[in-house]
């Protein structure tokens, strides 16, 4: 097993070359390299996801199981939106294994198996760095397609809401 990764050549966002029938909208540089960052991450957390789904062990194993599933649904039909509005804009989505072990701003999750109260650590810090590249990128994004910053919207939504489910499971209330 090669213990090293190779990022293929030309990875990351490019755009398309217009064709026949295709009009409209172009996707500025930075949007799509902006678009791009937010897809990598995505993707990461659909894998780390379920990397933590497969390998936990412990306390409250079922809800955590049951929990890390929708974060991975929601990552993974968070990725498609995205990529599928990068294509839209004429940009061209890279996500290939190379390119999001490469690019992602998220930390890497232990192998093997991972105590469930660790795993919720883990895991909301996974999708607070996700969130954190879209709350980066936000204000640029905006700035270039409002259409494109709504779609990020309605993920940020879905994803604190997952940070808030899972996070509160070892949270204590603060002491008055």
């Amino acid at each position: 097993m090669n213990d090293t990764i190779t990022v293929p050549d030309s990875a990351g966002a490019k755009r398309t070359k217009k064709e026949n029938a295709e009009s409209g909208f172009l996707a500025p540089a930075a949007l799509a390299k902006n678009l791009q960052a937010v897809l990598v991450d995505l993707t990461a957390l659909h894998l780390v996801g379920k990397q933590a789904h497969w390998n936990i062990v412990g306390p409250n194993f079922r809800d955590l199981h049951l929990n890390l599933d929708e974060v991975v649904d929601i990552a993974r039909a968070s990725a498609d939106d995205i990529a599928e509005r990068m294509r839209a804009l004429h940009a061209t989505p890279d996500a290939r294994p190379a390119v999001v072990a490469e690019q992602t701003s998220l930390p890497e999750f232990p192998q093997g198996e991972v105590l469930t109260h660790d795993a919720i650590d883990l895991m909301t810090a996974a999708i607070e760095k996700t969130v954190g590249t879209m709350r980066t990128v936000h204000d640029e994004v905006d700035d270039a397609d409002a259409t494109s910053a709504d779609i990020l919207h309605a993920i940020l939504e879905k994803l604190e809401q997952q940070a808030w489910f899972i996070s509160a499971e070892t949270r204590t209330p603060k002491q008055r």
